[in-house]
């Protein structure tokens, strides 16, 4: 038997394939890279934002006539979030929920043998220590819980991974451990929201963290997304922990909106003034920290005021990374109650915000012209040459360097996006 997997959407569902691919390897199933070789397709879905959703159902569409004779699985977020659309779209589809995937074999099996199999529902299966195949032999990516604590109304994701449920850190470190000595040189600890790590279990993220950057060997560990809401009193640890060595000053924190009245109605619960009182302590004793964040433009209850604070937070703060998405209402959100604002006033606010992010991310990026950074080479460019991260993980394009290198990049050039530099 031979799988093919494609992935879709966040680190997280990328290491739930990773899974999926260990647990069919140890049961004799080969995994293969071209989907031609393979007897089953597993999809594994995103669904966060619409755009997301209208890909993969194409996708899943699409393989259904291109290979009638291959089984198409469908993993992942849309299993769990719109099964009446994807039974409607996929009938004979067989399914792995995210919660799910210790059964990815026997699905499998069962789809091949010409039976339509679906495992979905909830359980708290734990996702570290388990069979994996990297799809980088670099970058390990560990998932320290899963589900959130989270209400918030514009959010779907949260229907499909449910209750928090965090894995012991005695377990993260020896699966930290063991990728280590894998050769791996990037330890990317991910979540839906890593802020909420050990709220149900008495342990803490900082902790974690710290321990996790103690370990023997040359490497660099990257801390996804964290909630606002949830650092609390971990603040001045979490900032102990992201000033160890090998932790890139990098912190993803998501506002979603400059005005308290949109964070209320998002039911954010946390208020513009929490959101400064982290990031000010943060750059207070990190100076070189790279800060990324999400803003949800035109949110229906954002008024233009709304929308004008929001603009004035960013010129403030001067985030590094900015990642923009328009408004659009997902299955299940209580938002997707209410009337979309008017689609010129969106794509007006988009542009306006579009221009002043890459405008100070250019002039953040100039900053750094002429000087000497060290990095760590994670991946092979586009179009060449090859990416290597600053220990504020802003990617460099490099040459003449190998994958997993540890270098001291000289900086030659800026662009609004990255970095141009040769080793030193």
């Amino acid at each position: 038997m031979k799988v093919f997997i494609e992935t879709y959407g966040c680190t997280f569902n990328q290491a739930d394939s990773e899974i999926m691919a260990g647990i069919l390897n140890a049961n004799s199933i080969d995994i293969v890279d071209n989907q031609e070789e393979a007897d089953a397709i597993i999809v594994n879905t995103c669904y966060v934002k619409l755009p997301t959703e209208s890909k993969v159902i194409n996708r899943i569409k699409k393989l259904q006539n291109e290979f009638p004779d291959k089984e198409i699985i469908v993993a992942g977020c849309m299993v769990e979030v719109d099964p009446k659309k994807l039974d409607a779209i996929g009938p004979n589809c067989s399914w792995i929920g995210p919660h799910q995937l210790n059964k990815t074999a026997d699905v499998v099996k069962s789809a091949i043998a010409g039976e339509v199999s679906r495992e979905f529902g909830f359980s708290d299966e734990p996702k570290v220590c388990v069979p994996k195949i990297r799809q980088d032999p670099y970058v390990h990516v560990i998932q320290i819980c899963e589900g959130c604590l989270g209400a918030c109304s514009y959010c779907c994701t949260r229907f499909a991974r449910g209750h928090l449920n965090s894995y012991p850190i005695a377990d993260i470190v020896k699966e930290a451990k063991q990728a280590i000595e894998d050769g791996c040189v990037e330890i990317e600890l991910t979540a839906q929201d890593t802020s909420a790590f050990g709220k149900d279990t008495g342990e803490k993220l900082s902790d974690l963290i710290k321990e996790v950057a103690s370990l023997d060997g040359d490497f660099k560990v990257r801390v996804g997304m964290m909630h606002p809401k949830n650092i609390g009193n971990d603040l001045e640890n979490l900032i102990d922990a992201f000033k160890m060595e090998k932790v890139y000053n990098f912190i993803h924190l998501p506002i979603q909106s400059g005005s308290d009245a949109v964070l209320k109605h998002m039911r954010r619960n946390h208020t513009v003034e929490d959101y400064k009182k982290i990031v000010y302590r943060f750059k207070e004793e990190i100076p070189n920290l790279t800060l990324a964040t999400d803003i949800i433009i035109g949110y229906p209850t954002e008024t233009e005021e709304d929308f004008l604070m929001t603009a004035d937070l960013i010129e403030e703060i001067k985030f590094n990374l900015i990642h923009l998405s328009k408004y659009q209402h997902r299955e299940g959100a209580s938002s997707s109650n209410l009337s979309n604002i008017p689609f010129e006033d969106m794509k007006r606010r988009s542009k306006i915000l579009s221009d002043i992010k890459f405008g100070i991310i250019e002039e953040e990026n100039k900053c750094l012209k002429s000087q000497e950074l060290n990095a760590l080479v994670v991946g092979e460019g586009s179009k060449g040459g090859f990416i290597a991260k600053t220990d504020s993980y802003i990617p460099v394009v490099v040459q003449d360097v190998e994958l997993g290198e540890f270098i001291k990049v000289h900086i030659d050039e800026t662009t609004g996006t990255y970095l141009i530099g040769h080793k030193v």
